[in-house]
């Protein structure tokens, strides 16, 4: 009862913040996001009643579920993107785009901590500077999904950006395997030359196997069912299946392979697309069941921050360091493999701002480091905390701004407004009195 309790209240509570959002023009992600906090162990939980907020982060980590579930719909979704006949215009950019980006910024990103440490050698250690220059490279692609279904952007940097956040967790993860084998290496003295290149480039390619494999079987199936209720239900459990399967690990060779939940789901939709003829309307289908679940990911993700890291000044102060570096990374990371890959002037000077958003797959990479390098990685983790709270709060405003000014979110038509006016004027000179209001 506690725990249905919880979610209906988390998901009420997110609805009703949105239409407080809406008469501030900011994205239903942020009213999401402000929602989980205020519900959260770190306000609202604190008066400890019973059905209202999580009074505990132990609460929030028991509903872990709906997020692995909801990322897994994200990633379906994001694989829609790579349709063939879209991949001929975007392709070869968003390709590009999508690894330069990710190196430049983890480039920037080291540079600047590294300095750091010469700097302050008291404040950060060389390991814990090479893991967050990885982790930068990391971006959200929850929040940039939701704000581009909101407003339903259209348009040049749209087509890019989809793809290239797609393909950021392919590299991300790379990156991240190499940096943090290094950080490894500096601190025990010894290198794993091989596991740093198998493992990372292993759980890429076991990712997308499984990922057709689950794809190519949900096509096949597909055609047994003729009901959208029915196809909706095929569906919804392929996800899930999906999104099990790959939190499998073992053990070849000496070497420890998993998988990437993102990529496995994301390839699902990507062959889906591709190889089922009523892909389109059925994706429509799956994204209305799937609204419940993102909307709890996103309060969710809120309840989850810790306030806590402001009380640590050396946290603040890399923090600081760390979100400016990154974001001057990404900036520039977009702008300049924007420019190789000739893209237009739009794509140049908007993509890199709608790359901000950073959440589940840094919170990922960082727990791993938190595990395995004691002290630091308590530092590198609550330097990502930190990080996330800033990016996740104000991110989705600035994709909105940079879709808006770029073109691919479209105002209402002056016109459209004129008439829905002039219609309710009509409507409340037939209303009766005491209800005109």
């Amino acid at each position: 009862m506690q725990t249905l309790l919880l979610v209906a209240f988390a998901l009420f509570s997110g609805l009703l913040m949105t239409r407080l959002f809406v008469r501030f023009h900011l994205p239903d992600v942020t009213a999401y996001l402000v929602t989980g906090v205020l519900i959260g162990p770190c306000v609202l939980g604190r008066l400890a009643i019973p059905g209202i907020g999580f009074h505990s982060f132990a609460e929030v980590d028991s509903l872990s579920l709906i997020n692995d579930v909801a990322l897994g719909f994200i990633a379906f979704a994001i694989g829609h993107e790579f349709r063939l006949s879209a991949l001929k215009q975007t392709g070869k950019q968003a390709t590009i785009v999508g690894i330069l980006q990710a190196v430049i910024t983890t480039i920037v990103v080291d540079l600047a901590l590294v300095a750091l440490h010469f700097a302050r050698p008291d404040l950060m250690s060389l390991p814990v500077a090479l893991t967050l220059g990885a982790i930068a490279a990391a971006t959200a692609p929850a929040a940039t999904l939701m704000v581009v279904r909101q407003y339903k952007a259209k348009g040049p940097v749209t087509d890019v950006l989809l793809p290239v956040v797609a393909l950021d967790d392919a590299v991300g993860l790379v990156i991240f395997a190499i940096s943090f084998g290094a950080a490894q290496a500096m601190i025990s003295g010894t290198a794993h030359l091989l596991a740093l290149i198998i493992e990372p480039l292993g759980e890429v390619i076991l990712s997308l196997l499984l990922g057709t494999a689950v794809g190519f079987g949900l096509t096949f199936l597909e055609r047994f069912f003729h009901s959208h209720r029915n196809r909706n239900a095929l569906i919804v459990g392929s996800v899930i299946l999906t999104v099990a399967l790959s939190q499998l690990q073992f053990e070849l060779g000496g070497f420890t392979f998993g998988f990437s939940s993102l990529l496995v789901c994301m390839m699902l939709g990507t062959v889906f697309c591709n190889f089922c003829p009523l892909s389109e309307d059925l994706m429509l289908q799956a994204d209305r069941w799937s609204g419940p679940a993102l909307t709890l990911f996103f309060v969710l993700s809120g309840s989850a921050l810790q306030f806590d890291v402001f009380s640590q000044p050396a946290v603040i102060l890399i923090g600081v360091i760390y979100i400016a570096a990154r974001s001057l990374g990404k900036y520039l990371g977009a702008r300049i493999s924007s420019s190789l890959a000739h893209s237009p002037e739009t794509v140049r000077k908007y993509l890199g701002i709608t790359l901000l958003p950073q959440a589940g797959v840094a919170l990922g990479m960082c727990t791993t480091a938190a595990r395995t390098m004691g002290a630091d990685g308590l530092l590198i983790r609550n330097i990502i905390l930190f990080s996330v709270l800033v990016y996740e709060l104000i991110g989705p405003s600035l994709t909105k701004m940079a879709l808006t000014k770029a073109g691919d979110i479209q105002s209402e038509p002056k016109e459209i407004k004129e008439r829905r006016s002039a219609l309710l004027r009509q409507v409340k000179k037939h209303v009766p009195a005491p209800f005109d209001k």
